[in-house]
């Protein structure tokens, strides 16, 4: 009999393989994992590869070996060469690996928390990334999956199991196979009508426990005391995931029932962006950032919606609490709260490799802090920290900004807490942050700070491609409508240029791509506009005249270089 060897999927990317109580070494993951499953259920030929599914829709296998593992591929958004677009997925929450083709070879069944069950193939065995060959929708997020035969003698089943308690089959049987049609009459096999009659009596049965079990709620709702009714009681599977592909969250709520409609609120700017898969009708009303109020948007659901996704974007620096307030399709009218914080830097994400040869600016902060004192303060700042005061006396930390890929490296003790980035805007919002809360607690501290030249040109370079690919698309966009009145008015469009023919041919594809990232373009400008005053800043020079020569540059980077662009920050 092999050593069993556990293996431990943790939150901040690692996957730790143990021995005894020890660990014996850890393996860096894209993103959180969610789910562990044996390649082919049994680890392969070895018996030492492990697939994992991640919060954000990834599949991976690894191979385990005695002090070290081997990447064998990480599949992006569980796509591989048969997905069908570029949509994002839904986390992983379930895999099984079950022969549904009938070709010898068990597949990859996966289930998400978007509702989705897929079925891969391996074509190349563990060398390539599997391809998906089937896959359907439920309204709920799928909680297991199993492969089987179950139904039917000889006909493969997936057998899958939702949030709120349903479960159902998924069949590889033909649904008209026991059907035969004669002079136009359609003919059903015996053992259809058995089946039927069965379903039938089940769905009887079901009928008549819902109408005792809606009584019993009746009576539950009601009070000792004549009119009034107790609030009936409804659990709420949340989450708020940080996804690494397109620097946005994307909050998830479902419900054991239907929802009505929910009302987010929120004490600092974010924006909404688009989900494909949302039905809801979304409803903007007037707020009053004065009053601490920037976003109130109420999503009014579709009948027998139990799952609302809502894709989020913040922006750094700005910190405090978004608010969704559920509201079910029940009776008496009740309403449960959920609260999310948005962390000043809400952008970063945990990794576990840093790169020392880029420019760093640092900060450096010393005073009569405890370890828990300044690790709090850490994770108020930061996402994907543990509340819990690591173990020893250090605390070493390394995050990457998604939107930017810029680093930060943190490593604080005791009485001192160095901090080290490659965009010095980062670096200013985590002194006046920290410098905030230690304020707060009335903690005097000595802050020292060293500024690299390099790395604003470094982070420049960084926002370079994007900013022009986000001008590029914008331009193309305002010539949509144009090209298409011309080509409405020509029979032939031959005569424009490769560039006009492009925009023209690929119109909806470019239009698209626009409104999923509305305001891009803004928070682009917004992030050189805070680099450009951060810069002077740390020099003691206010320069927030010079902000709308800036503003000017930037409207014309298309027709200039990067090189006009560093000039201006490099001028006194």
């Amino acid at each position: 009999m092999k050593n069993l060897v556990p293996v431990l999927a943790c939150e901040d990317r690692l996957l730790r393989v143990m021995r005894d109580s020890d660990v014996l070494y850890s393996v860096e993951l894209p993103s959180p994992s969610t789910c562990l499953q044996l390649f082919y259920n049994d680890g392969g030929e070895n018996g030492d590869q492990l697939l994992y599914g991640t919060s954000d829709g990834k599949i991976g296998l690894v191979q385990l070996g005695r002090g070290a593992a081997i990447h064998r591929w990480v599949s992006e958004n569980g796509g591989g060469a048969g997905s069908v677009g570029s949509s994002r997925r839904g986390g992983v929450t379930s895999m099984d690996h079950h022969d549904m083709t009938g070709d010898g070879i068990r597949d990859l069944i996966v289930g998400r928390d978007d509702g989705s069950l897929e079925v891969y193939s391996y074509e190349d065995g563990d060398e390539a990334e599997p391809t998906l060959r089937f896959s359907m929708a439920c309204n709920e997020s799928v909680t297991s999956v199993q492969g089987a035969v179950v139904g039917s003698a000889g006909y493969d089943e997936i057998v899958a199991s939702t949030y709120t308690g349903w479960v159902f089959g998924a069949t590889t049987e033909p649904m008209d196979r026991h059907m035969t049609s004669e002079s136009g009459v359609v003919q059903i096999s015996q053992d259809s009508k058995l089946k039927i009659e069965k379903l039938r009596g089940e769905i009887d049965d079901l009928q008549q426990r819902v109408l005792r079990e809606r009584d019993q709620y009746q009576a539950a709702t009601q009070s000792a005391f004549p009119g009034i009714s107790a609030v009936p009681f409804f659990s709420i599977n949340d989450k708020m995931t940080l996804n690494r592909s397109d620097a946005s969250y994307l909050l998830s709520l479902e419900v054991q029932t239907a929802i009505d409609n929910v009302l987010l609120q929120s004490d600092v700017p974010i924006d909404l962006l688009d989900v494909e898969k949302n039905s809801a009708v979304v409803s903007y009303s007037t707020c009053d950032p004065d009053s601490g109020n920037f976003l109130l948007a109420t999503y009014r659901c579709q009948a027998n919606t139990t799952r609302l996704e809502v894709r989020i974007r913040t922006i750094e620096g700005q910190y405090g609490t978004l608010q969704a307030y559920i509201t079910p399709r029940l009776q008496p009218k009740c309403c449960q709260v959920r609260q999310y914080r948005i962390k000043p830097l809400s952008l970063h994400s945990r990794i576990h490799s840093f790169d020392p040869n880029r420019p760093y600016n640092v900060l450096t902060l010393k005073g009569h802090f405890t370890f828990p004192e300044i690790h709090s303060w850490v994770v108020f700042c930061l996402p994907e920290l543990p509340e819990r005061t690591p173990t020893g006396e250090q605390a070493e930390f390394t995050f990457v900004s998604t939107f930017l890929e810029t680093q930060l490296h943190c490593v604080y003790s005791a009485k001192e807490a160095i901090f080290k980035s490659d965009n010095i805007s980062t670096i200013s919002i985590l002194k006046d942050v920290l410098t905030k809360e230690a304020t707060r607690k009335k903690v005097q501290l000595d802050i020292s700070c060293e500024v690299s030249e390099e790395s604003v040109v470094h982070a420049l370079q960084l926002l370079h491609p994007r900013l022009g690919a986000q001008l590029m698309l914008a331009k193309q966009v305002s010539l949509i409508d144009a090209l298409r009145e011309l080509s409405s008015h020509e029979s032939d469009t031959s005569f424009l240029s490769p560039e006009y023919q492009y925009i023209l041919d690929n119109a909806d594809d470019l239009q698209a791509q626009y409104r999923k990232q509305p305001c891009h373009l803004e928070r682009l400008y917004g992030m050189i506009t805070d680099l450009y005053i951060d810069k002077y800043k740390f020099k003691g020079i206010n320069v927030k005249s010079r902000v709308p020569q800036l503003l000017e540059i930037l409207d014309n980077y298309g027709n200039l270089n990067i090189q006009h662009l560093t000039n201006f920050f490099q001028a006194q």
